[in-house]
C-alpha cells in the first residue's frame, strides 16, 4: 500500500507541473498567487512544482508584481526557447521541415522537392536527417534541449508501432519507421496528417469549446482528424477519419484505394485542378490561375460551382455522422479560401431539419497551411505539457 500511495503521490505532482506549464504557456507570465488560483491548487504546491520546473528550465523568475498588501509577489515566467521540436510534413511534391520552439515559433524551415520515381522511402529519410544535422549543427543547438522529430503522413498510421501502412496517393506502403530511429539521435514520432493538423488545432488554439472539433485536410487527397473530448479519436483499426474515401457518387470515378466514387476525387485540390485542366485542355496553367478565371469566366465558375458542391455535400455527411461542435478546413486548399468560403459555407447550411449555424462552425484553419507541420513539431511536445 505504501508502494501504491507514493506512484499516487508522484503522479499527482507530475500532473500539477504539467497544467502550470499549460496556464504559463497561455499565459506567458504571471503571479504565483494567479497560478494557485487558477489552478486551485495551494501556494506551496505551486511553489514547489514552480522551483522543479524552473530547475528543469521551462520556467524562469521574472520580477515581482504590485503588492495588494503585504510582500510583493513572485512573477513566474514560460521560457519558450528551453526546448525544441522538428516536424515534417511529407506530401507528394515536396518536404517540409521546420524547427519550432514551444511557442511554434519557427527558428528554421527548409524543404526538399518529392523525386518523381522515389524507389526507396529511405532516401527520403536520409535527406532529411542531412537537413536536420545542418541545421542543428548551423544554429549550434544542444541535443538535450531537441525534444524529439516528428513526420506528418498523408496516410494510414500506426504511430504506436511507429508503421505507416500505406500513403495511397504517393503509391508507398508498409514503412517502418523504427527502422529509421537508428538515422537521430532524439526520439522519432509519426502520425497522419489530418490528426496531425487536430492535434495542432485542439492545442494552439485551444479554447473550451474545441474538444468536439473535426479538421479536414484538402491536399492531394482528403483527410480528417477527430477530436472528442480533447482527445483525437484514432478507431479499433487506426483509421478513422477516411471520410475522403466514403462514396460519395455510386460507380464513380476509380479511386487508388481500389473504390470508385470517393469522395476526394470530387473534392481534393488534385480534383479541381485535373477537372480544370480536363475542361480546358490546359496543363500548363495552376489553380490561382484557374480560380482567378473564376471571377469572369462562365464555364469556369461552373467547374468551382460543381467543386463547392461535392465538398459541401461530404461536410454534411459529417456533421450528421459525428455531430461536431467545429469543422476546421485546412491543407493546400487553405491559399484559395477566398474563392470557395462564403459559397461553401452557405450550401453547408441548406435549409434542412438537422442542424443550423448555431449548432455547428465552419471555417477555414488559422494556422493554414502550417497546421499539419505544426502537429508534427507537437506530437514530440506532447509529454511536455500532457502526462
Amino acid at each position: 500500500m505504501k508502494r501504491l500511495k507514493s506512484i499516487d503521490q508522484e503522479t499527482i505532482r507530475r500532473l500539477n507541473q504539467k497544467k502550470i506549464l499549460n496556464l504559463l504557456y497561455r499565459n506567458n507570465k504571471l503571479t504565483k498567487q494567479d497560478i494557485s488560483q487558477k489552478l486551485d491548487i495551494s501556494i506551496p504546491t505551486v511553489i514547489s512544482n514552480s522551483n522543479d520546473l524552473i530547475e528543469q528550465g521551462f520556467l524562469q523568475e521574472a520580477g515581482v508584481a504590485e503588492s495588494t498588501g503585504g510582500r510583493k509577489p513572485t512573477i513566474i515566467k514560460f521560457i519558450p526557447d528551453c526546448r525544441y521540436s522538428f516536424g515534417v510534413c511529407i506530401t507528394k511534391d515536396r518536404v517540409r521541415i521546420i524547427l519550432a520552439n514551444l511557442n511554434f515559433n519557427v527558428i528554421h524551415e527548409t524543404n526538399f522537392h518529392m523525386p518523381e520515381n522515389l524507389c526507396d522511402f529511405k532516401d527520403i529519410i536520409i535527406k532529411v536527417r542531412n537537413c536536420v544535422e545542418k541545421i542543428i549543427n548551423n544554429l549550434n543547438i544542444p541535443l538535450d534541449k531537441i525534444l524529439g522529430i516528428g513526420f506528418s503522413l498523408p496516410g494510414v498510421v500506426d504511430e504506436k508501432r511507429l508503421f505507416l501502412k500505406n500513403m495511397t496517393n504517393l503509391g508507398i506502403r508498409n514503412i517502418f519507421f523504427k527502422e529509421f530511429e537508428c538515422f537521430f539521435k532524439f526520439p522519432v514520432f509519426i502520425e497522419n496528417e489530418a490528426n496531425a493538423s487536430a492535434y495542432a488545432e485542439a492545442f494552439i488554439n485551444f479554447s473550451d469549446t474545441k474538444n468536439s472539433l473535426i479538421f479536414i485536410s484538402i491536399t492531394e487527397g482528403v483527410g480528417t482528424g477527430i477530436v472528442i473530448g480533447d482527445s483525437v479519436y484514432k478507431g479499433f483499426n487506426k483509421r478513422a477519419g477516411e471520410f475522403g474515401h466514403m462514396t460519395i457518387v455510386k460507380n464513380g470515378r476509380k479511386c487508388n484505394c481500389g473504390k470508385m466514387g470517393c469522395w476526394e476525387l470530387y473534392a481534393s485540390k488534385k480534383a479541381l485542378l485535373d477537372e480544370y485542366r480536363n475542361i480546358f485542355n490546359d496543363d500548363k496553367n495552376n489553380l490561382s490561375y484557374f480560380l482567378k478565371m473564376t471571377q469572369t469566366n462562365q464555364k469556369a465558375k461552373a467547374i468551382l460551382d460543381t467543386y463547392v458542391d461535392f465538398l459541401a455535400e461530404g461536410i454534411k455527411n459529417i456533421i450528421l455522422t459525428l455531430d461536431p461542435k467545429d469543422i476546421l478546413i485546412g491543407g493546400e486548399i487553405f491559399p484559395y479560401k477566398s474563392f470557395i468560403e462564403e459559397d461553401l459555407i452557405k450550401k453547408v447550411f441548406e435549409s434542412n431539419s438537422f442542424y443550423d449555424k448555431n449548432q455547428c462552425n465552419v471555417m477555414f484553419s488559422s494556422l493554414g497551411e502550417n497546421a499539419s507541420i505544426f502537429g508534427a513539431a507537437f506530437l514530440p511536445m506532447e509529454k511536455i505539457f500532457f502526462l
